[in-house]
């Protein structure tokens, strides 16, 4: 049977992709940082960890959890957007904004890589058209921008560790998705931005390199 991890599952696409997991027959591992969502996740048939991914402690306690394990698929989708203002940022922000969606990704990544390279799968992130630098069309939401371009770079760093080893990894914009943080205008339901992840993991050839992908399997350029 097929495993898949995925980092950040208490709502929204985290949530769907394990729904959608389940319901082809694999085995999901899912984190939450409350108890009432690990609970939830545990009831759909996951086996749900609590983590709290600006935690180093968890961080280390979730590796030693999932010491041996083998991951066909692993998914870093926690995440936050931050202020939605441009003006001068505050360090609280920062501080929240970065060691949510980057510093997390540069302790967990070396952690999960080497349970993916046993099964030469496929290592995601859930990164933003927003954080590339060769695509950028307007300068809103810098923070998040930044972070997102932060954490591509971290991905880059994994495939060069971790690629020749088996390792796919893989930067994905999950489209504008009518979610929590993507609000109720948004372009696509979180049911069809979930199934296009899974169809564009599922899709990619083995690669060494890190690559960066839309939802529906287009380039993206870094």
């Amino acid at each position: 049977m097929a495993t898949a991890l995925i980092i950040g599952a208490s709502r929204g696409i985290g949530l769907e992709l394990v729904r959608q997991y389940l319901a082809d027959g694999w085995r999901v591992i899912a984190t939450a940082r409350k108890a009432e969502d690990i609970d939830a996740l545990a009831a759909m048939g996951a086996e749900a960890h609590g983590l709290d991914v600006t935690n180093v402690e968890a961080v280390a306690g979730l590796g030693w959890k999932l010491d041996g394990e083998e991951l066909n698929v692993a998914i870093l989708n926690a995440g936050v957007y931050g202020p939605r203002h441009d003006g001068f940022p505050l360090q609280t922000d920062f501080d929240t904004v970065m060691h949510t969606n980057v510093l997390a990704a540069m302790r967990l990544l070396p952690i999960i890589a080497p349970m993916v390279c046993a099964t030469r799968g496929k290592l995601a992130v859930l990164s933003s058209k927003m954080g590339s630098l060769s695509e950028r069309g307007n300068p809103t939401g810098s923070l998040y921008r930044a972070s997102k371009a932060a954490l591509n770079s971290v991905l880059i760093d994994t495939a060069l560790s971790f690629g020749k080893q088996g390792a796919t990894c893989v930067a994905l914009h999950p489209g504008w998705v009518r979610t929590d943080m993507g609000g109720g205008d948004a372009d696509l339901p979180v049911e069809q931005s979930a199934a296009g992840l899974r169809a564009t993991i599922n899709g990619l050839p083995a690669s060494e390199v890190a690559v960066y992908r839309n939802y529906d399997g287009a380039e993206i350029g870094w």
